[in-house]
This record gives C-alpha cells, structure tokens and sequence, in this order.
C-alpha cells in the first residue's frame, strides 16, 4: 500500500467503477472501449490503482446460506477505543470470522461477519472473541447483503452509453 494519498481522477473513477460493478467478467479492454481509451492506458491505471493501495483487492462474494452455512451472523462488539484495531486485527484469527469492520463510535466500534456451522459452534466464536478483548453487545443473523458501486466513480455518461 502507498504512503501517500493517490490523486485519481475521472478515468480512475470510470475504471473503479466498472470493476466495483464486476471485476471478474471486466476485461480492461471492454473498459477501455466504453471510455474510448487503449486498453494498455486501462491495464497501467488498475496497476498504479492497485500500487497504491487505492484497489486494494478483489474479493468474491460469498451466498453462504447457498454453500449451506445458514448461521451467516453479525457480531456487534465493544472494544476500548485505545486497543481497538490491535483487537480487530486479532479477531481475523478466530475460526469463522470472515470480516471485520471498525466503527468510529465509542460503544459498539467493531463489528464481527462470522460463519458458524451451528449454535455451539456460535457460542465459541463469541467466547473466542470475548477471550481477545471484545464485549460482545448483540448478534444477528443476516438475511441478506446488497452492495452496488460507489455512485461518485461512476460516470452517467458511460451508463447512457450502454442502453
């Protein structure tokens, strides 16, 4: 990851915007034929874009539930602020936790997406996050998850291009 802040500008945002929407099936080519660029321009963009931490991967989207782990829960935490990202890093290692996301608040700052493969199986991951310094303040099943691109990458007229 970069040291300093990379400055993107309207085709990095255009190029993010294509992979955010599916990164597996966007060939830099079909990129750079929907923003009238050489598709070398688009490869050397996502590597800089990548170098600098800006893209910093690529991940799979997951249907647990279709895999048959229907316990697909999220772990509300409390963590003391001083230690919190030491613990955050620590809870990755704890069997079926799958991310982990620290919230900017002073109570409930970091919450735990774990899989368990049944209730017993649960209640240890609870107990295991309790062991490295989390308070566990509520859980929930997730029903389901919805994500899009981030609209400020988009460009309108690249969506009107393709109808």
């Amino acid at each position: 990851m970069g040291d300093s802040e990379y400055p993107i500008d309207d085709l990095d945002r255009n190029i993010i915007y294509a992979l955010q929407q599916d990164a597996r099936h966007t060939s830099a080519s079909a990129i750079a034929e929907s923003l009238d660029v050489s598709a070398r321009t688009v490869r050397n963009r996502i590597s800089k874009l990548e170098e600098s931490g800006v893209i910093a991967g690529y991940d799979v989207d997951v249907d647990y539930e279709a895999a048959g782990y229907q316990l697909h829960t999220l772990i509300v935490c409390t963590a003391p602020i001083h230690e919190r990202e030491e613990i955050a890093q620590r809870a990755l290692e704890v069997s079926g936790v799958v991310a982990i996301r620290e919230v900017m608040t002073g109570a409930d700052n970091v919450h735990v997406e774990v899989v368990g493969t049944d209730g017993n199986d649960l209640s240890r991951i609870g107990r295991d996050l309790n062991d490295i310094g989390l308070e566990v303040v509520d859980e929930d099943l997730i029903r389901n998850e919805y994500t899009r691109p981030f609209h400020q990458f988009g460009n309108e007229n690249v969506e009107t291009d393709m109808e």
